[in-house]
């Protein structure tokens, strides 16, 4: 296949860099609205197997491109190179399908961020997965993310109408945006620990999964019978199972989740989410290692801030080379003796 020029004015990024996932495309899709910059993206997804757009990937481009009139090629799926040219974000009522249990949670913040700078609010539902691995499940954004947008100053109401887990989907989440002029966040310190607790869901499986998984993270966190909640989802939202811990804080809350599936133990699964949420209760960094990459792109739109993190994942590079790339701005991300310090 010929390649297609690429125009002077027109940014590249290799899609390789950093994790080489899907989080390069979507925080490009998002700052390529919010700047008014086109960009040319190639070795999509080159580090995962199959590369390429697949179906959630292409559910965010489609998006994008819907709310900001864009014209864009090599948006089908398996694509390694997409073009993709913004016009001016367009406020309104959107729904997107996904059309599989592809993560709604990241095709909602792919058009979140251009959404907040529109000239009025817009109304967002997303149907696929709500709790599905390699994504924030909706609890994630309810608590963590979102909580932070709003010291930003941003006004974003979200509601789960229904829960979607892998392989079925048919999730739902809607999203009230209001137009915001973000302010820069400045967060290095948690506060006073407020409270804690973990959520064990299943749908269309048997109660004592949960039950289970609640047992083992109680003995390995050391917390009470009060703080651990079995919820039972409709049949007809299954077969499904996920953990969620949440550490709430003052200023921060972290929520950390495990994702049920075919031939892993329910013990072995709330082992390894109880071990992260311990390791995270002994860290004394407010910003958690999958809350750091997302808050690069609403913090650059604010014209700056900076945080302090526990680790600096492959995710946290993507995203500061694309902010980099699109803005100018420089990331820095240096050791810091509470973990490291991130600084735009």
């Amino acid at each position: 296949m010929p390649q297609t020029p690429v125009p002077l004015a027109m940014l590249v990024l290799d899609g390789s860099h950093g994790e080489g996932g899907g989080q390069i495309l979507r925080s490009s899709l998002s700052l390529a609205i919010c700047t008014q910059q086109a960009f040319r993206i190639e070795n999509l997804r080159a580090n995962r197997k199959p590369p390429g757009l697949q179906r959630q990937h292409l559910a965010a481009v489609r998006a994008a491109t819907q709310i900001s009139d864009a014209e864009v090629s090599g948006d089908e799926i398996g694509s390694q190179t997409l073009v993709f040219k913004p016009g001016k974000v367009r406020p309104g009522s959107y729904t997107f399908a996904i059309g599989t249990a592809g993560s709604a949670t990241l095709v909602l913040q792919t058009v979140l961020p251009p959404l907040l700078s529109a000239q009025r609010p817009s109304t967002v539902r997303v149907t696929g997965g709500t709790h599905n691995r390699g994504a924030p499940p909706f609890d994630f954004l309810a608590r963590t993310f979102v909580p932070q947008l709003a010291r930003m100053g941003a006004q974003v109401e979200l509601e789960l109408l229904a829960y979607g887990f892998y392989p079925r989907g048919g999730g739902e989440i809607r999203a009230e945006i209001q137009p915001a002029a973000l302010q820069p966040l400045h967060l290095h310190e948690r506060g006073e620990l407020r409270r804690g607790y973990a959520d064990a869901y299943v749908a269309g499986l048997p109660m004592h999964i949960a039950e289970r998984e609640l047992k083992v993270i109680g003995r390995v966190l050391g917390w009470s019978q009060d703080r651990l909640n079995v919820r039972v989802l409709p049949n007809d939202m299954g077969p499904g199972n996920a953990v969620t811990i949440t550490i709430e804080y003052e200023h921060v809350a972290e929520v950390i989740t495990g994702f049920g599936e075919r031939g892993v133990r329910a013990e072995t699964l709330a082992q390894a989410a109880a071990l992260e949420a311990r390791e995270y209760l002994r860290a004394r960094a407010p910003v958690g290692a999958h809350l750091a990459d997302q808050l690069l792109v609403p913090m650059t739109l604010a014209g700056g801030g900076s945080f302090t993190t526990t680790a600096v994942t492959p995710h946290l590079e993507s995203n500061a080379l694309v902010v980099e790339t699109f803005t100018g701005r420089r990331i820095r991300i240096e050791p810091h003796q509470e973990g490291f310090r991130v600084e735009c």
